[in-house]
């Protein structure tokens, strides 16, 4: 298919040009794209947000006659500064920052250039954003949106129990066999970004509605595969009505179906469990080094934003239940 930019009315077919930054280093961000995935053991989402992020740039790059492989410090500082005048949210940004540092870093190592010139590239400061969490009257009614006289409905209120319980990542979820759930010593081991593994205790309420879902309702989803045995014998723990594990993608439309059967906040995702669960744990005194643990975080400073957040629940509470704050 050809490609038409804006201004080029008169671009025939024939002589359609390739898109803005194809032509920037495209064998080394294949490699790098390929590493990331590969090596690093990212997921394909974030590989596919790296791939975004590396064509912004190299269309950058290349509409502005700058050679990656020669840019100096200030040139790059001119993209940043692009980006902002194009009106672009800092969080936006700072990913692309992100990518373009991680890019330039393996290449370097890989001897492709001689010198980093994003190295020194300074993070945009911006409003900092608070992540979004859930009340408990909200995840009540969440619960209760399920349909448990039914296999999904049991799955369902399994998958979104095990959620709150223990703060995972929704493709960590996707990624569970049966046998990552120990109900002897009630926890579960999950794999997170790289693969990395990491155990998580579970609390009563939510082994017993795995359990019952093991029991009643994966052995009806599991038959509904092809030849009546279905896909469910890989060991995947929730399933689909086909019988297949069920993807990231999949899972997370089952909560956003939930959400809306629950008449909550429309933005809510599965993530906000993931919030919820690590400000519980530091409202309760947990201590950071721990919540980062349970949580997978590489950095303590990415678990920090988690004691802004129970400070800010906090002044919530007292500003109304104070008689003088009203």
């Amino acid at each position: 298919m050809s490609v038409r930019r804006e201004g080029e009315k008169g671009l025939s077919h024939s002589k359609a040009a390739a898109p803005l930054g194809s032509h920037v280093l495209p064998d080394e961000r294949r490699a790098f794209l390929a590493y990331l995935g590969q090596v690093r053991g990212l997921s394909e989402n974030t590989v596919r947000a790296y791939r975004a992020d590396l064509a912004s740039f190299a269309s950058w790059a290349e509409r502005m006659h700058v050679d990656p492989l020669r840019a100096t410090h200030r040139e790059l500082r001119g993209f940043l500064a692009d980006l902002g005048r194009s009106g672009y949210t800092v969080r936006t940004v700072d990913r692309r920052l992100s990518a373009v540092r991680d890019f330039y870093g393996w290449m370097l190592r890989e001897g492709i250039c001689s010198v980093d010139p994003a190295a020194a590239l300074a993070t945009p400061k911006g409003p900092r954003r608070l992540p979004k969490t859930m009340s408990d009257e909200d995840v009540q009614k969440l619960l209760a949106t399920c349909d448990t006289t039914e296999p999904t409905g049991i799955r369902d209120r399994a998958f979104l129990e095990f959620l709150y319980a223990s703060g995972a990542r929704i493709s960590e979820v996707s990624r569970l066999d049966v046998s990552s759930v120990d109900f002897g010593r009630c926890q579960a081991t999950l794999f997170g970004k790289g693969s990395k593994e990491r155990i998580v205790p579970l609390y009563e309420v939510a082994l017993e509605w795995v359990r019952r879902y093991l029991d009643e309702a994966r052995p009806k989803l599991a038959s509904k595969g092809k030849g009546g045995e279905g896909e469910g014998l890989d060991g995947a723990l929730f399933l689909s009505t086909r019988g297949r594990r069920m993807s990231a993608a999949a899972l997370r439309t089952v909560f956003e179906t939930h959400v809306r059967l629950a008449r909550i906040d429309p933005t809510l995702t599965p993530h906000a469990m993931r919030h919820t669960y690590a400000t519980e744990l530091v409202s309760g005194g947990a201590d950071l080094r721990s919540v980062q643990e349970l949580l997978g975080h590489e950095s303590l400073s990415t678990t920090q934003v988690y004691t802004h957040l129970s400070v800010e629940r906090l002044k919530d509470a007292a500003r109304q239940a104070h008689p003088r704050a009203q």
